[in-house]
């Protein structure tokens, strides 16, 4: 972005600087015979005018230019929902490293505090989730790319007992993968990431210590506008052992990527099928399950203020002996007013995943998430998943400074079903509903408040805190307890390439 705007300068500094020689040169005079000082100033006026109308429309484009690319940063720096790594991998060279090889890293550490684990008061604990990767890859062909990435991570601090399956796991292998290349496909087979859109129904989850991969095969086609096939089966983590996948291929998908049909609009229309060949239904009976999910995303822009992503998806197929009938969807809107100090957004959220109703033993009406990044989805706390719950949010975030975001929030939490369980975020259950149904259908309400702070381009400082208020839905369960949760966490991540 800087090299456009310097380009644009440096162009119209030569058009001025040239302008105003001609002028100097037809007020002046030139030293020319008789016979040429007509046909000279005429050139010399035809000149001016064609270089001032090259400035006028060079100024406009200017104008136009800065309108129109100086707002791609400004929302870019905003604090999105899902908070990814803004900072820049640092590069380093050496010589000992081949020119088809470069080496990563990428190293975090968080310190959260927490008041209630597992809905119980005082049950506080502070800890550190500290995890390290390294990757390698090589490129021995044109067409031909591989990659290895180990990670180990664990919970410093923490009982055992409260050690979640996503944060620790000894050193793995996190990813192992060929890719290989021709024109505008791309094949990957082996231990890959898979995230689309605003991965709230297939991402890694990278808020998690250990974040998620698949076993298996990915193809792409095209460039910005691309078709993805993919075969997979999600890994496993097993924090004493190797990780692994389970029997066969269970996760399988295409999923498009639109970029050029509307001006500053991403849409991204998707199937996503999901094949095991054993559970247990709602009335205890094993079988089979096939769901699939179709939908579609939407991610855009308007007049440069305006933002926009909004998803919907439908669930038919079969689980057990019970037919799927779900659905899912979200909507976010947001104004920026970039031209004011801080450069606030305010933005509001409606969020919907169905649950059962329970009139009907055969019929599954409560949506299967998928594999989402769920951190911040319903709040910094990170209570509940994309399951059998509504949800309103209302945030404003602000840019106080030029690598530094805020963002402020409150959300309402409700459940979409009072005869359906309450979901946790790795979509286990919390609550498992009475007889009758729960008396109250409110989850709670909860206010976060987070920061995130790029240091050098390269350190990446977060911080926050979050406060779930109860509603009557959980302190009639046993489930009452507030919880608050404070987290600081810093990132780095380098990469090194042999010297040219």
């Amino acid at each position: 972005m800087t090299r456009k705007w310097r380009t644009l300068k440096c162009c119209t500094f030569r058009l001025n600087t040239r302008i105003r020689f001609l002028r100097q040169q037809i007020r002046c005079g030139r030293q020319v015979k008789e016979s040429e000082c007509g046909s000279r100033m005429t050139i010399a006026c035809n000149t001016m005018r064609l270089a001032t109308a090259l400035r006028r429309w060079v100024s406009l484009g200017f104008v136009i230019a800065g309108w129109t690319l100086g707002l791609s940063p400004a929302l870019a720096q905003q604090y999105v929902d899902y908070p990814q790594n803004l900072g820049k991998v640092q590069p380093f060279q050496l010589s000992g490293v081949p020119k088809w090889a470069t080496l990563d890293m990428d190293l975090r550490e968080r310190t959260e505090s927490q008041t209630s684990i597992n809905y119980q008061s005082g049950n506080a604990q502070v800890y550190d989730l500290t995890r390290v990767r390294g990757g390698l890859e090589v490129r021995p062909l044109k067409w031909l790319t591989g990659y290895i990435q180990f990670q180990d991570t664990h919970a410093l601090g923490l009982p055992l007992e409260f050690v979640a399956g996503n944060m620790r796991d000894s050193f793995d292998a996190r990813q192992a993968y060929l890719e290989l290349h021709v024109s505008k496909l791309k094949i990957f087979a082996g231990r890959q990431e898979l995230k689309y859109g605003d991965e709230r129904l297939v991402g890694i989850s990278d808020w998690t210590n250990n974040s998620r991969t698949w076993d298996g095969f990915l193809a792409r086609i095209g460039d910005k506008n691309r078709l993805d096939l993919f075969s997979t089966s999600v890994v496993d983590v097993n924090p004493t052992s190797l990780d692994k996948h389970g029997d066969g291929l269970t996760f399988h998908g295409a999923v498009g990527t639109i970029e050029t049909w509307v001006p500053h609009t991403t849409i991204q229309p998707f199937v996503y099928v999901k094949a095991f060949p054993s559970v247990t239904g709602q009335q205890g009976i094993k079988g089979s399950e096939t769901a699939v999910t179709p939908g579609a995303e939407i991610t855009g822009r308007l007049f440069g203020w305006f933002d926009y992503n909004a998803l919907g998806a439908l669930q038919r197929g079969s689980y057990s002996n019970e037919s799927i009938h779900a659905s899912v969807g979200y909507i976010k809107a947001g104004y920026s007013a970039l031209r004011v100090p801080w450069k606030p957004r305010l933005r509001a959220e409606y969020d919907f995943a169905s649950g059962n109703s329970g009139r009907d033993p055969k019929r599954m009406g409560t949506f299967d998430q998928q594999y989402p990044s769920n951190h911040n989805a319903f709040g910094l706390t990170d209570l509940f998943g994309f399951q059998n719950i509504k949800q309103d949010r209302i945030n404003l975030d602000l840019n106080p400074a030029r690598h530094l975001t805020l963002l402020i929030q409150q959300e309402w939490l409700n459940v979409a079903s009072v005869h359906d369980n309450v979901y946790s975020g790795p979509a286990g259950v919390v609550i498992a509903p009475p007889a009758g149904g729960f008396l109250s259908d409110t989850l709670g309400r909860e206010f976060d408040a987070a920061g995130k702070y790029v240091f050098h381009d390269y350190w990446v400082v977060n911080a926050g805190v979050g406060h779930f208020s109860p509603g009557g839905l959980m302190t009639q369960n046993g489930h009452g307890a507030p919880l608050t949760i404070g987290y600081l966490s810093l990132t780095y991540r380098f990469k090194v390439n042999g010297s040219k």
